[in-house]
């Protein structure tokens, strides 16, 4: 049975019972295991957890770009705009990458070409999925530079990267990921490297064209204040499994999982003393060392004999929108759902 809750409307993107192997001295191991969720067209969802845990190997599995030979889907299913992406070949998934499904990278400064100018960058999508050249794609190119907020855009198209702060620069990676007006939007930490004050300048030009488009948007992100001001769903990953989902004001109110639990009492607030923070003691395990149960069991304050075996995805309190997954939650004796 599927872990997902089904939404009002169809689900711009789908993914079902997810599995991604990574190769490691001549063996698989399960990086990314059965991970499910759906994200519904205007809808933000946020896929947190610490670095590690699987979101940006999540988000490259849906995009078709594991590294080869290293990295592959093992199992599960990925539908976006009700087409299913795995078992593609490599060129059809040219042809909906940057069309149907986009995504903004983590850090600008390596994503993009250091001896291209920004203008031919963002007119390669233009070329490859809608045909534009010459003056066409530059009047292109100068309108998504506009529509993105880069100042004086006639006069910077012809700019090099290194020419361009990292706000913008952030910015002329989202009029990439926007060109084509994709169904499905990732967005891989776009603000991490970037101050508070063009931290919110950049979320607030992403709901602005989220609005405008209509893209379903999966955001990714370890940042909890950033969760808190843009999505409406979070999805909790932990050593690559999905350990909790809740819409947003719930996961907040009442996070139910130890490790949700256990992220929200490391954020520091201003309504409580330094020394009030409680670090999650450990790390997270390596793919040779994490075991086979609960992934968490390691770190857990609430560890029991019961979590040497995976436990199911169960609702929280009855609520079919709030799930953990942890022996907590599952009578003694029952097996849950979903395991």
């Amino acid at each position: 049975m599927s872990n997902v809750v089904p939404l009002k409307t169809p689900p711009a993107l789908a993914v079902k019972d997810l599995t991604t192997g990574l190769r490691i001295r001549g063996a698989w191991h399960e990086a990314v295991r059965g991970v499910s969720f759906e994200v519904a067209p205007r809808e933000t969802v946020a896929l947190v957890g610490e670095s590690g845990c699987g979101k940006s190997l999540t988000a490259m599995s849906v995009m078709g770009l594991l590294p080869a030979k290293v990295g592959k889907i093992l199992t599960g299913s990925v539908t976006v705009d009700g087409r299913e992406m795995v078992g593609l070949a490599e060129r059809e998934l040219e042809s909906l990458r940057g069309n149907l499904v986009s995504m903004i990278f983590q850090e600008p400064m390596t994503s993009l070409n250091p001896v291209l100018p920004v203008g031919f960058q963002i007119a390669e999508t233009l070329r490859r999925h809608r045909g534009l050249d010459g003056a066409a794609a530059r009047a292109e190119v100068l309108r998504l530079m506009n529509r993105v907020q880069i100042p004086a855009a006639a006069r910077r198209i012809d700019d090099y990267p290194h020419q361009f702060s990292g706000g913008m620069r952030q910015r002329v990676m989202i009029a990439m990921a926007v060109a084509c007006r994709p169904k499905v939007l990732l967005a891989d930490e776009p603000t991490t490297a970037l101050d508070v004050t063009i931290q919110a300048q950049v979320l607030n030009l992403l709901a602005e064209l989220q609005a405008e488009d209509g893209m379903a948007v999966l955001f990714i992100t370890h940042n909890l204040g950033v969760v808190a001001s843009i999505a409406q769903r979070v999805v909790v990953m932990y050593g690559g499994d999905v350990v909790e989902t809740a819409q947003v004001e719930d996961f907040f109110a009442r996070p139910s999982h130890p490790y949700s639990a256990a992220l929200l009492s490391s954020v520091p607030r201003a309504d409580r003393r330094p020394e009030a923070l409680e670090p999650i003691p450990g790390q997270v395990p390596t793919l040779l060392q994490m075991p086979a149960g609960c992934r968490f069991q390691s770190r857990c304050p609430q560890v029991m004999a019961r979590c040497v075996e995976r436990p199911p995805l169960v609702p929280v309190g009855g609520r079919a929108d709030h799930r953990m997954r942890c022996w907590l939650g599952v009578p003694a004796g029952a097996e849950g759902e979903g395991a």
